[in-house]
């Protein structure tokens, strides 16, 4: 009849190396404690993989395995050390964990699946009863893993966003591979130096058969494509017009809101959203007030008016339309004497070799913006991010569709 250790060897698939010693349970603590003995009579360099002599064994180390029933469950064991001729005395890797592991592979797969499926740190630490250091470290080394396992494949099309990291002005800059709908990379800052690195993150060859790349109108962005991507084409796309424009609207809002509150005119107070939302998104209520407001001859329903029509531009077919319009609408937003809407129509006019670029590729940040509600969710479950070095790891654990779970060596 098998003992309760042989049925622990059979689960855990230890080869004939090493052997399940004991199996004990504390009711006291709710736990269970499986201990293992090394018994081969050889060892392997984890360094080169050569068959070394045994040296010694280190001291007694646990790792976290799969709960048995609703008692947890930990590993016990001292591991054998070799002695190498080239790399000298060290301890192996054991069959069941990852190099200076705590918990097994079996338990990192499952806390994997967790976080995965709750998409919340702290919810995935009450459920498997960690702490957040030590899902942070499971995170790191999943994310690790899955940047050695990812393939230099060709990305033609790149996104690069920027996104706010903590308060005030700190910034980090997100690369995205819009056909693959992933996070590629995330360095710190949104300067030219900071854009390069994170196209450097791809290999010379990717960088080179890079197309077309996504950005906004920052000076930092541009050169920056211009010198790490030589062969694609710089693009410009309407979430980022969208927002000038409406900053534009704002402005010219705030202004003359400033000017009829003087004379005592509530008429803009509490309108800003109904300036910036769509249409489509105003209750009926909302709509009967914004057409009534419209129809006053403010200078923020002008300013409203020249921002909507620029939504036409993107309905083109063909580039050259689209140049004929653009010609049309910078006419007049050029000369509406709205100081803020000029400054955007003029910004556009500089840039409009970008926006036509638009015609050929059909590629936007779109991709880069749902990432950015995923990220913010992130940091606001997290109640922001003290360290960059984490806030990376959990926007590649959740976005980067990696593959992030450790292959079991166990049978």
């Amino acid at each position: 009849m098998e003992t309760l250790a042989t049925h622990y060897a059979r689960l855990l698939g230890t080869d004939d190396s090493w052997r399940v010693e004991a199996v004990d349970l504390r009711l006291e603590d709710r736990r269970v404690e499986i201990r293992l003995k090394h018994v081969g009579s050889g060892v392997i360099c984890p360094d080169c993989g050569r068959d070394c002599g045994l040296a010694d064994h280190a001291d007694e180390r646990r790792w976290r395995h799969l709960d048995t029933m609703q008692f947890t469950t930990e590993l016990v064991a001292r591991l054998p050390r070799c002695r190498c001729p080239e790399h000298g005395v060290k301890t192996i890797v054991p069959p069941w964990a990852g190099k200076h592991s705590r918990f097994t592979l079996f338990f990192e797969t499952f806390a994997i699946e967790v976080l995965q499926a709750c998409r919340n740190v702290k919810a995935a630490a009450a459920i498997l009863g960690l702490s957040w250091d030590s899902l942070q470290t499971i995170m790191n080394r999943a994310v690790e893993r899955g940047l050695e396992r990812r393939e230099a494949t060709p990305i033609p099309h790149l996104g690069i966003d920027e996104k706010s990291f903590g308060r005030g002005h700190d910034y980090i800059t997100v690369l995205t591979d819009l056909d693959g709908s992933r996070v590629l990379d995330v360095v710190q800052d949104r300067t030219q130096v900071a854009a390069e690195a994170v196209l450097q993150t791809l290999t010379p060859e990717q960088r080179h058969q890079v197309r077309a790349v996504a950005a906004d109108m920052l000076p930092a962005y541009s050169n920056a494509v211009a010198k790490q991507t030589p062969n694609a084409e710089l693009v410009h796309d309407k979430f980022h017009v969208a927002k000038y424009l409406g900053e534009a609207v704002d402005q010219v809002r705030r202004a003359e809101n400033k000017d009829l509150q003087a004379e005592d005119d509530d008429r803009l107070k509490g309108t800003r959203q109904l300036w910036l939302f769509n249409k489509s998104n105003l209750s009926w209520k909302q709509r009967r007030r914004f057409a009534a407001i419209r129809r006053n001859g403010l200078k923020t329903a002008r300013a409203w008016a020249i921002k909507e029509e620029f939504r036409w531009f993107w309905r083109h077919v063909y580039s050259t339309s689209a140049e004929q319009f653009f010609k049309r609408w910078y006419a007049w937003g050029a000369r509406c004497r709205l100081r803020p809407v000029v400054k955007v129509a003029k910004m556009l006019k500089r840039h409009l070799p970008n926006l036509l670029s638009y015609f050929l590729y059909r590629i936007t940040n779109a991709t880069s913006e749902g990432f950015n509600s995923v990220i913010q969710a992130l940091k606001y479950a997290a109640r922001g991010f003290r360290s960059f070095a984490n806030y990376r790891t959990r926007i590649l654990f959740f976005c980067g569709r990696l593959d992030l779970k450790p292959q079991l060596r166990c049978h």
